[in-house]
């Protein structure tokens, strides 16, 4: 028998915040990447985007990639608070380190999802249950956080069971009760179906994953090529993947929206330093060198602009990334350039070091 959990924590970022300040309990919380206020013609704008919010903010129609601005028209009372990226990667490597421990083979998804494989601990379902619970009441107990957890026969059903009770919840999606748990959900609720695809998928009368099950399957084929398979396997309850116990780290980033949209290059190369010094933080952490540098620019216009330089080596050194990141920037900067919105700074071809030899160095220095 094969049982595989879906963890996925809840409302990681607010709930963290929560934690560390027991007076924001019950409030409306809203965890926003780079909130900056913004005074205009006598009123106050709240800039960036919601990364997370508590379940008292999702009751106002708040929701994880809504506009900031949005939030605050929605719940002005709301607490906001800024992205503490360094606090919520130490709880999580905290979280994930319990959770590991329960596994046969594990595999972190990102800052709060993983999935384990306990095939060989557990002997049937209502077991399984129970397994699962015993990973939610460490959790709580030693981080003072829930977590909802999906127990099922793959991936793909232990990630949508883990969605279908939440906040706290527990979800076992017995292999020979698979269909009778998918059929009823709306396609929405598919990993990777967002409303566009929704949109059409309603267009062509289907609603529910059991709708989606019986569909034509070549006329699936033609409308969405080899994306209409991955939709009809889904809809069956089919995802033969496995669990890759390590995954690779393609890329490491960081972004900032300015609380006004500006030209001025001092302050845009000042935020590009401190943007790239914020990475090299990350890359230290967890012990990368980079290859790829990459800059990031969203216009007034909402117009987003990328560009890259690949170095023949690998470096591991602030100066080069700064360096680099503001040469990259100069096309973007300057009077005859629109205002800009949003910066930032990205590294990729990533590799750990130590590996082959690998040693610090400048691409400056020599």
């Amino acid at each position: 028998m094969r049982v595989i959990l879906h963890l996925d924590m809840d409302s990681f970022f607010s709930a963290i915040e929560v934690r560390e300040d027991p007076n924001l309990k019950g409030l409306p919380v809203i965890v926003g990447k780079e909130i900056e206020a913004e005074e205009k013609e006598g009123e106050r704008r709240i800039r960036g985007v919601v990364s997370t919010c508590s379940y008292e903010a999702r009751e106002y129609g708040i929701h994880s990639g809504m506009a900031i601005s949005r939030a605050y028209e929605l719940c002005p009372d709301a607490k906001f608070l800024p992205v503490n990226r360094a606090l919520y990667e130490k709880v999580s490597k905290e979280i994930m380190e319990i959770v590991k421990r329960y596994a046969d083979k594990f595999e972190q998804v990102s800052i709060d999802e993983a999935f384990l494989d306990v095939s060989t601990k557990v002997k049937d379902w209502n077991e399984a249950r129970g397994y699962a619970y015993k990973i939610k009441k460490e959790t709580v107990n030693k981080e003072g956080l829930t977590c909802s957890i999906g127990a099922a026969p793959n991936k793909m059903v232990a990630k949508i069971a883990s969605d279908f009770a939440k906040p706290d919840g527990l979800t076992v999606v017995e292999e020979a009760k698979v269909k009778m748990f998918l059929d009823p959900l709306p396609v929405g609720k598919i990993p990777g179906v967002g409303p566009k695809t929704e949109k059409i998928l309603s267009g062509m009368g289907i609603e529910r994953i059991g709708q989606l099950a019986e569909y034509d399957t070549q006329e699936l084929f033609k409308k969405f090529g080899r994306y209409g398979r991955r939709l009809y396997l889904v809809s069956k309850g089919i995802d033969e993947s496995e669990i890759k116990e390590k995954r690779e780290r393609k890329s490491l980033g960081r972004e900032r929206t300015f609380a006004k949209d500006t030209k001025d290059p001092k302050l845009i190369n000042t935020h590009i330093d401190d943007l790239a010094s914020k990475v090299y933080e990350a890359l230290k952490e967890g012990g990368f060198l980079f290859r790829t540098i990459s800059v990031k620019v969203k216009f007034e216009d909402f117009a987003v602009h990328t560009r890259s330089k690949t170095i023949k080596a690998f470096y591991s050194d602030l100066y080069t990334l700064k360096k680099v990141s503001k040469d990259l920037m100069e096309e973007f900067v300057g009077e005859k350039n629109k205002k800009i919105r949003l910066v930032g700074v990205r590294v990729s071809n990533l590799a750990v070091i130590g590996e082959r030899g690998m040693v610090q160095r400048s691409l400056y220095e020599f």
